[in-house]
């Protein structure tokens, strides 16, 4: 096992930077995800650590040691890529055994951890077919143990699960998060998918245009976003967000926007006080949104209009207008009927509104 470091990588591609500036310490056996939209740098940054990309500036170290010159084969870590890479004339046993036999691995040995992976992933009846042969989910569990068979010091996925089913992807999930309970190995998982960093990673790395946006637990993401990109990718559905403009006094804030004014006080007021007179970005999430009548106290409310609902039997989504503004709300009783046009209230608690800088994005604080 091995604690992964990264000071101040790049990459550039000409005069194209994909990676700037990335400083991340992975403590050992801890599991941290890189999530963002396509092209934000996280699949060429799990590359510079794998030693597949050359890093342009900064130092990698791998279990206190520096790899930046080192091949992928001494770096001492295991890939699991996208579209599996298995060698479609071998079969499955002759794929786990490969990378051993490289190696030079005693085969006495390579029957050993070959016995061990397959039972883990319970893929013992499939050892003599080749992957043609085998489903999206069975090439997956090839590929993991075709990794667990080398016992490294760092796992790297690359968005192991996008060519999966979604019912396939969930499963799949679990089964990662059971593996990693038996094999606490250092990891590092690249996706696009939130729901995958939220529900797999200790920690998460959101990054966009090659910049690490912010690094915290899910929940440190998911109730305190550092900035609007941040709180609008990190959620489904995503965070809603409406210019407003500030009014203050010594004792309270003011917001407001076409068809909406919410008042506030505490430190919420602190905050926006600094802002009296300009623009800002209020962010709210749809869980976060009661309809009127909600058994609560203290919430800032307003008026909206429902514009469209969407039926999910266990739930509904309701979209609402406010003003010229669409705002989105979840965890509707599925069974209540509303009919289009229907004048509702809102409700938040205050804790749960967030404010940004309009043009950097940036969370407002005191």
């Amino acid at each position: 096992m091995a604690e992964v470091i990264l000071k101040n990588v790049g990459k550039s591609y000409g005069t194209v930077v994909a990676v700037r500036d990335v400083n991340l310490t992975i403590a050992d056996e801890e599991f941290v995800v890189l999530v963002g939209p396509s092209g934000c740098g996280k699949s060429t940054t799990l590359r510079m650590v794998a030693g597949l990309e050359e890093i342009t500036a900064g130092v990698i170290a791998i279990g206190g040691k520096v790899v930046n010159e080192l091949p992928p084969k001494d770096r001492d870590i295991a890939m699991v890529f996208q579209n599996y890479a298995l060698y479609q004339h071998m079969t499955v046993r002759d794929n786990l055994a490969f990378g051993l036999r490289n190696r030079k691995v005693p085969e006495a040995e390579i029957d050993k951890q070959i016995a061990y992976a397959v039972k883990m992933l319970g893929i013992e009846p499939l050892l003599e077919r080749r992957p043609r042969q085998l489903s999206g989910g069975q090439q997956q569990r090839v590929a993991l143990g075709r990794c667990l068979v080398r016992n490294p010091k760092v796992f790297l996925f690359d968005e192991p699960l996008s060519n999966l089913d979604a019912q396939l992807r969930s499963q799949m999930r679990l089964e990662l998060k059971e593996l990693r309970k038996r094999v606490p190995t250092t990891s590092i998982y690249v996706t696009h998918d939130q729901v995958e960093a939220m529900t797999l990673g200790d920690r998460i790395v959101v990054m966009k245009d090659g910049l690490v946006q912010q690094v915290g637990s899910p929940l440190d993401l998911y109730r305190r976003p550092a900035n609007r990109f941040v709180a609008g990718f990190i959620g489904s559905p995503a965070m809603n967000f409406i210019d407003v403009k500030v009014d203050a006094t010594d004792t309270q804030a003011t917001v407001a926007a076409d068809g909406l004014s919410l008042s506030f006080t505490g430190q919420k007021a602190a905050t926006l006080r600094a802002h009296a007179g300009k623009t800002v970005v209020m962010g709210v999430r749809p869980q976060h949104l009661l309809l009127d009548g909600a058994d609560a106290s203290g919430l800032v409310r307003f008026a909206a209009r429902l514009s469209t609902s969407e039926q999910l039997g266990d739930q509904q989504l309701l979209d609402l207008r406010v003003g010229g503004t669409v705002v989105r709300v979840s965890g509707i009783d599925p069974s209540l009927t509303l009919a289009e046009g229907t004048e509702l209230k809102l409700g938040a608690v205050p804790d749960n509104v967030h404010f940004f800088d309009a043009e950097g994005g940036q969370v407002l604080t005191t």
